[in-house]
């Protein structure tokens, strides 16, 4: 938590380089969008395969679109992006800054009287805060079309009725909590795997630890705080 209001006052104190924040913006979310819709889409077309039939034989059709375009929003998209972008973004941090730690480049940061806590945990935290929920909104769209796609070819569901039940069940609460969640995971992803970087010693087998160890510390992380978060706003 000391490095996270470290990084925060050194964001309001306006030392952060806006080409700092873009580039990290671009390694963060951009590099991870293509894996990011991907499995947003597989994801909804999968619900859409276990509901669809079901839902069909009890007459309830009508709601499938409406049913994955919940869980789309709710969990699946920032939650499966989250992890996403973890397991590629969240460990390309932590491997970048245990390598500058043992190659000692962060020493020489300290000699220039630059915090190197601020200098390198800001941007990434300001550029994940930022680009992740944009990630998810795209994911929640994605996977609500691949779920629509899916029961067309399925079922034979016709897009109108899917996206009636879409526009029926849609909450803009549900769309506001889950992009919370984005910023809130996206927050955690580097801090935790810039902290995991940071704190290296040694040589590369210590890098290559750091970075397993940063995987699966902000997946815990980040679990944890899905669920704080549903129930503090569903329970």
């Amino acid at each position: 938590m000391t490095n996270l209001w470290i990084s925060i006052r050194y964001i309001l104190g306006g030392k952060s380089r806006i080409t700092h924040v873009l580039s990290q913006a671009a390694s963060i979310s951009y590099d991870s969008l293509i894996i990011s819709l991907v499995i947003a889409f597989v994801s909804a077309a999968v619900i859409a395969i276990q509901v669809s039939k079901q839902f069909l034989m009890s007459g309830a059709e009508a709601y499938i679109g409406g049913s994955i375009a919940v869980v789309m929003i709710r969990e699946i998209a920032p939650g499966f992006v989250a992890l996403a972008i973890g397991a590629r973004a969240g460990t390309a941090i932590s491997a970048e800054i245990a390598n500058m730690q043992v190659t000692s480049q962060v020493d020489a940061i300290k000699t220039l009287k630059v915090d190197p806590v601020g200098y390198y945990f800001s941007p990434r935290i300001l550029a994940a805060a930022i680009t992740v929920p944009m990630v998810v909104m795209l994911a929640e769209v994605i996977g609500i079309a691949g779920g629509l796609l899916v029961s067309h070819a399925t079922i034979g569901l016709h897009p109108a009725r899917y996206i009636h039940s879409v526009w029926l069940w849609l909450n803009a609460r549900d769309i506001y909590i889950s992009l919370f969640k984005a910023v809130v995971f996206g927050i955690l992803i580097a801090l935790v795997c810039a902290t995991q970087g940071y704190e290296t010693k040694g040589g590369a087998k210590d890098v290559g630890e750091s970075t397993t160890k940063a995987a699966v510390l902000s997946t815990v992380y980040m679990l944890s705080a899905d669920f704080i978060i549903n129930l503090i706003f569903y329970l």
